[in-house]
């Protein structure tokens, strides 16, 4: 009896140790980091894969707020002030949501409340920058929704689109 329990305690603690393990999430944690210029630039998102599903417009509706990623909101840190797309922001952490349109016109936004789950909270009165950029489609499928840190520039692709937004 005592060697049957420790068998079933052992496969069990196999069981939640792999359940714990990022690779075996849907949509792992991932960070980007990278400079621009003498400023470093970190995102920490969770990144949701294709699957064979229709993302845009679909599991990512057009015209609302999107968290940009899976689970909590996206987050965007930076060590010093820079200017996005011309416009000023502060040096510090921001939840970072967009708002995806079918005509490829995409609004990026920096939220000062971050460690939110979703945009299911999201608070508008709470946003420190808003932007609109344009995305681009590609003909390659990039599975898992990812972001890089460029020399000038923050890029997200997923599905056969990316979006880029230009750091100073």
């Amino acid at each position: 009896m005592k060697k049957l329990f420790i068998l079933i305690a052992s496969i069990l603690v196999t069981s939640l140790a792999m359940a714990q393990d990022g690779k075996s999430k849907p949509s792992p944690a991932a960070i980007a980091t990278g400079k621009i210029g003498d400023k470093t630039i970190t995102i920490t998102y969770a990144q949701p894969a294709v699957k064979g599903r229709e993302i845009w417009g679909k599991l990512v509706p057009y015209n609302q707020v999107w968290r940009t990623g899976a689970n909590e909101a996206t987050t965007f840190e930076v060590d010093k002030d820079v200017k996005i797309e011309g416009q000023d922001l502060k040096a510090g952490k921001y939840s970072l949501f967009t708002i995806p349109t079918e005509g490829g016109e995409w609004t990026i936004i920096f939220n000062s409340v971050i460690k939110q789950w979703g945009a299911y909270s999201y608070d508008a009165s709470k946003d420190v920058l808003r932007v609109k950029v344009k995305s681009a489609k590609s003909e390659n499928l990039v599975e898992r929704l990812t972001f890089n840190v460029a020399s000038d520039s923050v890029i997200l692709t997923w599905e056969k689109l990316s979006v880029s937004f230009k750091v100073q």
